[in-house]
């Protein structure tokens, strides 16, 4: 039995360390994404990928001093990004000018054209007007924008912008570290056990989970602080933004750069990032589904271990299976495409892999046939212990130490397996007992039935029973027969049964012999013979005794 939890009201513990972490990401990405650069549209594999890829015409972003003002669409001769490289440039050699600017709208051929300093800057056609919009209207409203543009990155390239500003980027980081150490204070206050060094008990593997992603979320929540407070000191002068507008384009062009080709498209390392990404979220899902499976359904259907077991292993593969299925028709992976590599992946299988299929194999078969379940406690070659797990390619097995053994599932077919579980865990014991020759053996055989009464784990039915086994070189031979329901104790019991049965014997008078022999010499003489040089060193060493008994001369 798992200890109980201390839970407030009927909130789910993960909920609010899983709630910080999504508002963590959000609060991280939405300041990174909220200023795109001015390679990020042009990337290619940024466009969602769920949504069939991009379009064959985008726009083209106008950016001055890292800030985008619009988007110009490709025209009957130039191309979006060929129109906003020229723009840009005039756009970045004026604000870095001291003369005045002079930013008219003039009309050619009857489409609006915007002049800077009278050099054509944009000339505003069809393409680039919305719908329910006249070309006029739009030019107007670009105009407008590049003007405050031009105005603000003139302002903000005076010196004493730069002394304005330093106050406040001295406070924007004076906030990031507050936050940042009152962040870390709450959660530490509010998650005390996910920063316990030496915790009192042992911790299991879903409390380790709730650990790593408490301390997770805070690292999260620390890392949006500080890339917010970055975000917003680098817009606050040109050089940073035009530096962080060159970094995010190059990131940007380096995720979109095509990888892997696959079927009538190539996907780049972005596209990969998010698959990955999804998959794990799957793989999430599908343990969120099944822990809640065996905890709210399966728990109260009756079933056993084993058949729990069975339904959720076959839940996860078959959810897993599915919804790998769609990602990756969503992902915009044309299936058919794999037909190749699935032969290829299964000539693999039967000639690099026979090991590993043959597990798969032996566990279907261990998961449908059912010859162990979940809670079987069993025995293959010199190993007992109880079936913890059943996994498509191996079983975990618990032995009587406490260890954890894996076993491959072809050896629960191939090799001679006994399951003290299997049908009934009814098992019986064989004790064996000897006593000295001579005694009663009526009374050995009520003092071994006597040893059985009051113990719990014996059985009263079958009852036990005791056979005179024979007669051996040192003591009467006895069998004792008991049965037990958990054969997972057996050693203990034998144990408790030999040490009951030792003071029963005692008390009563009876002898356990130990082996022995017994010398029976006839009355005749024996004659005893040395060996010619053990014989010659004797009569030298008693010649010797003699000569130093005689007194001196």
């Amino acid at each position: 039995m798992r200890p109980a939890r201390h839970r407030s009201g009927t909130r789910p513990p993960w909920l609010v360390p899983l709630l910080a972490a999504v508002l963590a990401l959000a609060v991280a990405l939405a300041p990174v994404w909220s200023g795109q650069p001015e390679g990020a549209a042009r990337a290619q594999g940024l466009t969602p990928v769920l949504a069939g890829g991009e379009p064959p015409r985008s726009p083209a972003p106008i950016v001055l001093d890292g800030r985008t003002l619009f988007r110009i669409w490709p025209s009957s001769t130039l191309s979006a990004e060929q129109r906003s490289d020229t723009i840009n440039q005039q756009l970045a050699v004026a604000a870095a000018g001291e003369g005045d600017l002079e930013l008219e709208l003039r009309r050619s051929n009857n489409l609006p054209v915007l002049v800077l300093n009278g050099r054509t800057l944009l000339t505003v056609t069809e393409r680039d007007v919305p719908e329910g919009m006249e070309t006029m209207e739009q030019a107007e409203a670009w105009r407008q924008q590049l003007e405050q543009g031009l105005r603000r990155a003139r302002l903000e390239r005076r010196p004493d912008h730069l002394r304005r500003q330093l106050p406040r980027v001295l406070a924007a980081l004076a906030v990031a570290a507050t936050l940042h150490w009152g962040v870390q204070a709450f959660w530490r206050r509010r998650f005390p056990q996910a920063w316990a060094l030496q915790p009192e008990e042992p911790i299991e593997r879903q409390r380790r989970g709730a650990r790593f992603l408490q301390r997770a979320t805070l690292l999260l929540l620390q890392v949006g602080v500080w890339l917010a407070a970055m975000v917003w000191i680098s817009d606050q002068f040109p050089i940073s933004r035009q530096l962080r507008s060159a970094v995010m384009g190059e990131t940007s062009r380096w995720l979109g750069v095509p990888l892997l080709p696959l079927g009538e498209r190539s996907y780049s390392l972005l596209d990969v990032v998010i698959l990955v990404a999804l998959l794990l979220l799957l793989v999430r899902a599908v343990g969120l589904v099944l822990r809640l499976l065996r905890t709210r359904v399966l728990r109260y259907t009756g079933m056993s271990l084993g058949g729990q077991e069975a339904v959720a292993f076959l839940t996860r593969y078959g959810l897993l299976f599915v919804g790998a299925l769609v990602l990756l028709q969503l992902w915009g992976l044309d299936l058919s495409s794999l037909t190749l590599f699935a032969s290829v992946l299964g000539v693999g299988v039967g000639l690099g892999f026979q090991t590993i299929s043959k597990n798969l194999l032996s566990g279907m078969v261990i998961i449908f046939e059912r010859p162990i379940q979940v809670g079987d406690f069993v025995e293959i070659g010199d190993l007992q212990g109880t079936v913890q797990k059943l996994g498509l390619r191996s079983t975990v097995v618990e032995t009587l130490d406490r260890i954890a053994i894996i076993v491959p599932n072809s050896e629960f077919l191939d090799s001679r397996v006994v399951n003290w579980s299997h049908g009934s865990p009814v098992s019986r014991l064989r004790l064996p007992v000897g006593v000295a020759y001579g005694s009663d053996t009526n009374a050995v055989r009520e003092v071994l039935l006597d040893a059985c009464v009051g113990q719990p784990s014996v059985l009263s039915e079958p009852p036990p029973r005791v056979f005179f086994s024979g007669f051996g070189d040192s003591a009467l031979d006895f069998t004792l027969l008991v049965w037990i329901r958990e054969p997972m104790r057996q050693y203990q019991i034998t144990s408790d049964l030999n040490f009951r049965i030792e003071a029963l014997l005692r008390e009563r008078g009876i002898t356990v012999p130990f082996p022995q022999r017994d010398l029976h010499l006839t009355g005749e003489a024996l004659e005893l013979r040395l060996s010619p040089e053990l014989e010659s060193r004797l009569m030298t060493d008693q010649q010797q005794r003699h000569e130093d008994s005689q007194p001196p001369h």
